[in-house]
């Protein structure tokens, strides 16, 4: 492809974005935009923390596998391979629900550095959430870099939009107290679409992280939360259970596709990154997260203490039995 080409292309989606998040409200291809400003740690209307109704768990099912590895070529491919195994997205999304994609859009970092969540696996999330019925499929994060610059650059934003999503910057009204009745985390300003969804979809990207050791499917809960979320680093393993106590997601994703090794989270140099093609899903978000670890960065997940904490608090299983998980090429 020629510069010229491509230069075209990426003028034009720079446009697309753009009039996309000029939009204020709903737009008729479904984004809600708005400058997030740097108030992050602004306390919410709400003088009094809500508590979230809790979500129910989805149900074990002995004729299908918990946990399903697909590789290929095609992200969409890996997406659609992934969910198929797991009983297609009707098992999760049922018609007329609200549903909350969670990708990471963390940093201001195109996709080729890793540092996000591919933009094309989140738009099969979207389609398949979609096929089956939902009322409305929400994309959002918390991200650390501006919200506006990172949702652009990362390409979620577009590719969310063009797949059906309404894509939701973290604007400081949309936060809401909530009693998360963690350990760790009790009343913490909350992004408020994760408080009122019917479902949630987890889909983070595996990397490569200087705190944590790797970032995964529960490290990617931090996006959903306001406030000084520095003042969690001290105790962040219990922080991550908290979280991920809470949201109970339908279903967990993590983007192998491409897997940032070094200088995680934010990613320095394309070569840093090496692309696997591969995705992890599970109904088990203890089991996604340590089979990452194990494929991405052959780490034993007893190496990770959030994983450890998570299994201890019966969140879910590090180690599945081996006829409960699938590997498929797509």
């Amino acid at each position: 492809m020629g510069s010229s080409q491509t230069d075209h292309q990426s003028t034009d989606r720079r446009q697309f974005l753009q009039a996309l998040l000029r939009v204020g409200g709903l737009s008729a291809v479904g984004v809600g935009a708005g400058v997030w400003l740097r108030g992050r740690s602004a306390r919410p209307v709400e003088a009094s923390a809500l508590v979230l109704k809790r979500r129910q768990k989805i149900a074990v099912s002995p004729a299908l596998p918990e946990l399903v590895l697909t590789r290929g070529e095609s992200p969409r491919a890996l997406v659609r391979g992934a969910v198929e195994a797991l009983g297609g997205m009707g098992r999760f999304v049922s018609r007329g629900d609200v549903v909350v994609v969670k990708p990471n859009i963390g940093w201001d970092r195109a996709p080729e550095f890793a540092a996000t969540t591919n933009p094309d696996i989140v738009a099969e999330v979207v389609r398949l959430c979609r096929e089956a019925g939902a009322g409305q499929v929400i994309v959002t994060d918390v991200s650390c870099n501006d919200a506006r610059a990172s949702f652009e650059r990362s390409g979620i934003a577009a590719a969310a939009a063009a797949a059906g999503a309404t894509v939701v910057l973290p604007e400081p009204q949309r936060f809401r107290t909530v009693d998360l009745r963690g350990e760790v985390l009790t009343e913490w300003p909350v992004l408020e679409p994760f408080v009122t969804a019917d479902k949630v979809i987890n889909v983070a990207i595996a990397k490569h992280h200087s705190l944590t050791g790797v970032t995964l499917g529960m490290k990617n809960w931090y996006g959903i939360i306001g406030g000084q979320r520095n003042r969690l680093h001290q105790r962040i393993n219990e922080s991550l259970a908290d979280l991920t106590s809470f949201v109970a997601p339908a279903l967990t994703i993590i983007d192998g596709y491409r897997v940032l090794m070094r200088n995680g989270p934010t990613g320095g140099s394309p070569a840093d990154v090496e692309e696997r093609k591969t995705l992890v899903a599970s109904t088990d978000p203890v089991a996604a997260d340590a089979y990452a670890a194990k494929t991405f960065f052959d780490l034993d997940p007893q190496q990770l203490p959030f994983l450890r904490l998570a299994e201890a608090r019966a969140l879910g299983k590090t180690l599945l039995d081996p006829g409960r998980v699938a590997e498929r090429a797509v």
